[in-house]
């Protein structure tokens, strides 16, 4: 079952407003554009679980307001299904910021990691405490 991906529900449109869940210093980020993602004319991009998002920081220290990062989407609170047949949600959306290469920029991840998320991305998965 690991080779096959699932396919998992976009709960978040653009302009959704995500909590940072690192260290980094931003609380509140909002998201951007969803890149990479091939989109049907007039529809706005949406982004799901272990998708890399382009984000703009509202909340934060001065140094990170109103600046745009790299994150990945860790946790959703739209329900998705996972190949098994369960149906997994959590309580917040949360995103990591990271680069390009999806490295985490900060040092710490607050909260659960989903799995999705952590089998797309290595480095997410190392500095996670708790992968659900």
């Amino acid at each position: 079952m690991k080779g096959i991906p699932g396919r998992v529900t976009r709960g978040l449109p653009t302009a959704a407003r995500l909590t940072c869940a690192d260290n980094t210093g931003a609380k509140i980020v909002e998201i951007i554009n969803v890149p990479k993602l091939g989109l049907t004319l007039r529809r706005l991009p949406s982004a799901g679980v272990g998708y890399m998002i382009k984000v703009s920081v509202k909340r934060g220290t001065p140094e990170t307001r109103r600046q745009m990062y790299n994150a990945v989407v860790i946790r959703q609170r739209r329900p998705f299904r996972r190949i098994d047949g369960t149906w997994v949600q959590f309580a917040d959306n949360a995103c990591v910021i990271t680069n390009e290469r999806g490295e985490v920029q900060g040092s710490d991840i607050k909260g659960p990691v989903s799995r999705e998320a952590a089998e797309r991305w290595p480095r997410i998965a190392a500095t996670a405490k708790q992968i659900v």
